[in-house]
């Protein structure tokens, strides 16, 4: 999350990451979900979320 907001800190106007049961989360960026732990069964890989991001903006 951190490399998000250094990343893109005048970019992204909200980050949200939406914690569940059993270690699961989402995170949306501007309200478009970008990674689902809920979906995928798997944590994201180092850099993931972030490629993710750039791919969005």
């Amino acid at each position: 999350m951190a490399e998000l907001i250094k990343t893109y800190e005048y970019e992204i106007e909200k980050i949200i990451l939406i914690p569940s049961d059993g270690g699961k989360f989402e995170v949306s960026v501007n309200d478009t979900l970008v990674y689902s732990k809920l979906k995928t069964n798997r944590h994201p890989e180092p850099g993931e979320v972030l490629k993710l991001v750039q791919k969005l903006i």
